[in-house]
């Protein structure tokens, strides 16, 4: 026999170690390793990580083969890899109901176990009594079992098992908006059994969809029928929360050494070389020991101070863990792995060494690799005062084989038996590294002939759709429908995908259908559903943000994307082709748009260079006949080809004859739409409807509707009646305001039932202090009225007046009223003359009313739900309605009608305004998509606060009144809306400028100073004080600022941490009746979202938004308190009003001294209480009490607001020494 090299004698010393340590553990029967000699458990992830080490030797041994044992023994290896995958795949597979509920529910009692026996691959704990939603885990077998099929093994071996592969892929391809248990079972790391949403299980899950995808589950000799297809945009949705998420792992666990399998093997999800190297630095410098890394900080796991009876901690005993966490060598076997790949030899051997020093010696001296290392009990006292000293012992078992076998594959790595691409034969390794610019295909299709000459006229030749044959053009709801024929199967009992979204990353490729190609238009603009994509402007702004996205996001595919584009008979602006489509047209003409490179040209140009997938799952093959369309798509496409792009006709509202002016003019319903309007811009609180007593809320759903309100001074009756008729008489409470109607309870607004008159004038009647008399011959008065009602109708030609008919005929009559007349002869309701007017307003982009009729007909704007969600997942809770009484916080993902239904409830009757809330949500998920930075430091998006805040600025820049403000808000066209919403998030300065048919235009200011019109005027000036005001453009913009950053929520960049520190340091911080303890401080740690989202919840208190800046202010300069260390204690409990008025009436006393500009309004008399106006707000308008010079005042410099908080603090503390020499740094 010949001797063997000096490698294979290595080789086959790994061998035994492996043989010895990790294969004699796996059962014969099913190939699962169980958890230890007397736990017979196997869990998902822990098999998956010790079989590792196993396959890399197999490859190992296989460069090697020259002898016949060699080849045996690599075949023995790789076979021992496929038992336990198939082991796997097979108890997967018992659960397969499960992963049918769950792509349904999402419910983590339908999800797959995490661990089940060793011995028969059957569940060993029933659904509720662990934390088995384990996305993590599922991800990564899928990543393992694709990294293993692309190495050459053959795992999977029907097709049967390919559907149900294909079925684990969507359980987890929504794994960015489902909280789960994690890497570590425990969700909360309180253990309260919480679920949480995990940045290691998001990582993983985006790791394994994109190793899936077009992967051939049958290696070399597979076919079309067992490749794997993911939906490129869901492993977008989860590759962009990672990124906003990292370095945080979930809300209460600030940082996570799980997260190092996210950055570096086996997943390699951040593709951001910066964002690698921060989440691996702050691993390092926060959870490093001597021993290993601790899992996340304040984790209780198996120390001293645990107590081993209860699975669960009590809040307040975190703190006791805090410096005594278990450390875990399985992280330097990561981190050995980590910068083998970075192929940094010098870090790899520092690691290996400090490995080596801490593991332990079996008695035939293998060296073993410990689960964790824990303090010894009577050194708990000494490692509390000096972190990190004390000698630890091992706890748990030893070996532990998911460490050891990464301790393995880093040894064959170090001794050159592996290179690392082996162990990535997908080169998953290379995403981080720089990539060539992506061109972006641009195909322009015209609806017919007439719509391709007009663009002729402008030098810009398109092809019609019958041209573009044979390639098939649909929109995306036509994709979204072939995808649920994906993962079928009958006998498995699986029945495909179930989200119905597609993403603009997917009707980016072509699609082959045996010898059809088809291409698709992009989800966002199909026309049926909403308004928005009537603004030519606005599809222009979202045509290039969508180029920009799909340059930055086009990643792991073959080819180039194609985005195709319908020029319909829709886009017409009477009848001419809007301004804003040729301009962007004729940029793409150019080749490049906004610094994206572009190619815009016919379809048939771009086959050969697109990305092109094969839709190859829609063949029968579960009967037998592959190359057949399965008979359902057949009929489908049959049916869809012809009706895909026709428009549809447009209901005609006018009638013919005129009747006699003076019988027309008799009764008008003027003003119907406004009465419904809620922004309220001119009161002293922002958002807040005066002292309304919640009492007068809740009695809100019977109150009259608004025609019935007592209007200004006499004119009771909003109908101009003639003198004859007399108004009825209205007694009516002076508090019920115009805007506090919430839709009544039993008014659905699909099908209203309206109660009758009488039971209704019952219920107003029971109401105490609320007194209606009508006289009973009123409630005939509605017969007659209709039909006077209808026949203005049809002689108005005034839009805005059908719209106030109409919305009286709705609120009296419902939406389903027949109106008696006939169209074709088919009966005409409310509902379809409000389609009709909805039809007209969009043509002539009257967009206040498009607005109102949009949200009475129940239109929806762009997939609300995804962008709630998309906000959401980036850890932005948004609230809607107005602040104090009537807000809502989303705190969790809702469903689309649950969304709708909520901001109704919220906003009452008022339509425009909850239309306008759905569709600033969608900007604002837009803008978090592309332009995160702008987000930065602010927790809490208050859509009703930036609703008022925008009619604020338009009032202030416009010099006119709350009302006309709100009116020119709710006219803003959906493009202007937008661009207002970016200036207000930037902080750009803007201006106004009229563009024709009275539309508003928002301009950037370039300059620093802005045009006269944009003052905020302080109460009436008069004379030479007006000029001054004009002359000096500064003033106003730290109030505006202030404004601003409080109606946004933004805070000072580690704001949240410094509140933390001071809490430390006293009982507690009370914020406008809201106390937060410092027992808060014993449950989390300073950098956890869950403390920050308690400071906000307190701050959310504060209607004023200038207001609730000052408090911020106050906050900061506590926080230089205690970062200076200027005293040991701060005391009691703080009130930090108190500090604000403080900070005010110092600022008074200095403004006499100097007699600056608050000796006009607040600093007048020594008292400044009787300088209240009789409203009881102050006489300069400025919020809280607070003179409006403090608020407009720069925060630096001897008068400005830090200096007198500094000074209000110093006198209102008692912790602060009076007297002596004190260092006092203010930065």
């Amino acid at each position: 026999m010949r001797s063997r090299s000096n490698s294979g004698v290595r080789l086959d010393y790994y061998q035994r170690i492996v043989h010895r340590l990790i294969m004699a553990h796996q059962e014969p029967v099913t190939g699962l390793f169980p958890a230890s000699k007397n736990n017979s458990h196997a869990w998902i992830r822990d098999n998956v990580y010790c079989i590792l080490a196993v396959w890399g030797l197999s490859m190992a041994y296989k460069k090697i083969a020259d002898q016949d044992e060699d080849r045996a023994k690599c075949y023995e290896l790789e076979q021992s890899c496929v038992k336990l995958m198939r082991g796997l795949l097979m108890a997967m597979m018992n659960q397969k109901d499960k992963v049918e509920r769950f792509k349904m529910t999402q419910n983590p009692l339908d999800s797959l176990h995490a661990k089940y026996s060793s011995k028969n691959g059957q569940p060993v704990v029933g659904d509720g009594e662990w934390g088995h939603l384990q996305i993590d885990a599922v991800s990564l077998y899928l990543l393992i079992l694709a990294q293993m099929t692309a190495s050459g093994l053959q795992i999977v071996f029907s097709l049967d098992e390919v559907s149900f592969i294909q079925n684990l892929v969507f359980y987890i391809e929504s794994a960015y908006c489902i909280p789960d248990y994690g890497i570590w079972e425990r969700g909360d790391k309180t253990n309260h059994g919480e679920p949480e949403l995990n940045a290691s299980s998001i990582g993983m899950a985006k790791a394994a969809l994109e190793a899936m995808n077009e992967l051939d589950l049958f290696g070399a000799r597979g076919g079309p029928a067992s490749v794997i297809h993911v939906l490129a945009d869901e492993a977008h949705k989860c590759q962009a929360v990672l990124q906003s998420m990292l370095p945080r792992e979930s809300n209460s666990k600030e940082l996570d050494s799980g997260l190092l399998c996210v950055i570096g093997f086996p997943a390699f999800a951040a593709d951001d070389p910066q964002l690698i190297r921060n989440t691996k630095d702050a691993i390092l410098s926060r959870l490093q020991g001597k021993y290993g890394c601790k899992r996340f900080l304040r984790d209780g796991y198996r120390t001293p101070k645990e107590d081993p009876t209860r699975l669960y901690y009590e809040r307040w005993e975190l703190r006791m863990f805090e410096n005594i966490e278990c450390e875990w060598p399985l992280f330097f076997c990561y981190l050995i792995l980590f910068h083998s790949f970075q192929n940094d030899k010098l870090s790899v051997k520092e690691y290996a060494d400090r490995l080596e020093k801490i593991m332990v010696r079996s008695e035939d001296g293998t060296l073993l690799i410990p689960e964790s290392y824990a303090v010894p009990i009577d050194l708990v006292p000494n490692e509390y005062q000096h972190p990190g000293s004390q000698p630890r012992e091992v706890v748990g078992r030893c070996p532990f084989l998911w460490g050891q076998s990464l301790f393995i594959l880093g040894r064959l790595l170090q001794e050159g038996f592996l290179a690392v691409g082996e162990l990535d034969p997908l080169n998953r390794r290379l995403g981080a590294q720089k990539k060539p610019d992506v061109v972006v295909q641009v195909v322009i299709i015209a609806e017919d002939n007439e719509i391709r000459d007009k663009l002729t006229e402008h030098d810009l030749h398109v092809q019609t759709i019958a041209e573009v044959a044979p390639i098939e053009v649909q929109p995306a709801r036509v994709l979204s429908h072939l995808y649920t024929y994906l993962g079928r199967n009958r006998k498995l009992g699986l029945t495909g995908r179930k989200s119905r979204d597609v993403g603009i990353l997917s009707t980016s490729k072509l699609y082959s259908l045996k010898d059809r190609i088809f291409a698709f238009t992009p989800q966002n603009i199909d026309y049926e559903e909403y308004y928005t994509t009537r603004d030519p402007d606005l599809l222009a702004s979202n045509f290039t943000t969508n180029l920009a996205f799909l340059t930055n996001n086009w990643r792991h595919m073959l080819g180039r994307p194609t985005i195709t584009l319908m020029a319909t008979h829709y886009m017409l602006d009477q009848d001419k082709i809007p301004l804003a489509m040729i301009q962007t047209m004729r940029k793409l003409k150019s080749g490049y748009i906004n610094g994206t490179r572009v190619m815009l040209s016919n379809l048939k140009d771009f086959l050969n260079t697109s990305a092109i997938t094969d839709l190859s799952f829609l063949g029968s093959t579960e009967d037998g006949y592959p190359d057949r369309l399965h008979p359902d798509v057949q009929a489908y496409l049959d049916e869809h080809l012809l009706r895909s792009f026709s428009h549809r006709g447009m209901m005609k509202l006018h009638g013919g004859h005129l009747r006699p002016r003076q019988l027309r003019r008799r009764m008008s319903c003027k003003g119907a739409i406004k009465k419904t309007r809620s922004i309220n811009v001119d009161s002293d609180n922002l958002g807040m409807e005066g002292p309304t007593p919640l009492i007068e809320r809740r009695l809100s759903s019977v109150v009259p509707p608004p025609w019935l309100q007592s209007n200004k001074a006499n004119n009771i009756s909003v109908f101009d009646t003639t003198p004859e008729e007399g108004p009825p008489n209205l007694v009516i409470d002076p508090l019920i305001r115009e805007n506090i109607y919430p839709i009544d309870p039993h008014h659905n607004r699909s099908a209203i039932e309206r109660r009758s008159e009488f039971t209704r004038q019952q219920e107003i009647q029971a109401i105490p202090k609320i007194l209606v008399q009508r006289h009973r011959t009123d409630t005939n008065f509605a017969d007659t009225e209709v039909e006077e009602l209808i026949a203005m109708l049809r002689e108005t030609e005034n839009l805005e007046e059908q719209g106030d008919i109409l919305q009286y005929l709705v609120d009296t009559q419902g939406l389903d009223f027949n109106t008696g007349m006939l169209e074709e002869g088919r009966v005409v309701t409310v509902r379809d003359l409000l389609k009709g007017l909805y039809e007209k307003a969009c043509q002539q982009k009257l967009w206040g009313l498009v607005r109102h009729t949009a949200g009475m007909l129940g239109k929806r704007v762009e997939d609300l739900a995804k962008a709630v969600t998309d906000l959401l997942v980036r850890q932005k809770q948004v609230t809607v309605g107005m602040p104090p009484n009537n807000e809502y916080t989303i705190t969790a993902p809702l469903p689309e009608l649950e969304l709708r239904q909520l901001i109704h409830d919220t906003y009452g009757d008022d339509e425009s305004t909850a239309m306008l809330t759905q569709e600033l949500m969608v900007y604002l998920a837009m803008f978090i998509r592309t332009e995160p930075q702008l987000f930065h430091e602010m927790l809490r998006l208050r859509v009703g606060l930036i609703i008022q805040v925008m009619a604020k600025e338009l009032s202030r820049t416009l010099n006119c009144d709350g009302e006309a403000a709100s009116e020119h808000l709710l006219n803003l066209s959906p493009f202007e809306m937008k661009n207002l919403l970016y200036h207000i998030l930037s902080g750009k300065e803007f201006a106004v400028s009229s563009v024709a048919r009275g539309n508003l235009s928002i301009v950037s200011c370039k300059s620093s100073r802005v045009s006269k019109k944009s003052q905020i005027g302080l109460g009436e000036q008069e004379g030479d004080d007006a000029i001054i005001a004009t002359i000096d453009d500064r003033q106003g913009q730290w109030l505006r600022r202030r404004r601003l950053d409080g109606a946004l929520n933004r805070v000072p960049r580690d704001f949240y941490s410094r509140v933390w520190s001071v809490l430390e340091k006293c009982q507690g911080l009370a914020i406008e009746g809201r106390i937060l303890q410092q027992s808060l401080t014993q449950e989390m740690t300073p950098g956890e979202l869950k403390f920050a989202l308690e400071v906000e919840t307190a701050l959310n208190q504060i209607p004023q938004p200038e207001y609730r800046q000052l408090v911020v202010e106050a906050l900061m300069v506590l926080t230089l308190m205690t970062e200076h260390n200027m005293v040991p204690s701060l005391g009691g409990i703080i009130y930090v009003e108190h500090l604000v008025h403080k900070a005010n009436q110092l600022f008074l006393e200095d403004q006499r001294k100097v007699q600056g500009d608050a000796m006009l309004c607040c600093a007048k008399s020594k008292e400044g209480k009787d300088q209240q106006a009789a409203s009881g707000m102050l006489l300069c308008g400025g919020a809280a009490y607070i003179c409006q010079h403090l608020y407009d005042s720069a925060p630096s410099g001897s008068y400005g607001t830090m200096t007198y908080m500094a000074r209000a603090v110093a006198l209102v503390l008692d912790c602060v020494p009076k007297h002596g020499e004190m260092e006092c740094v203010i930065s």
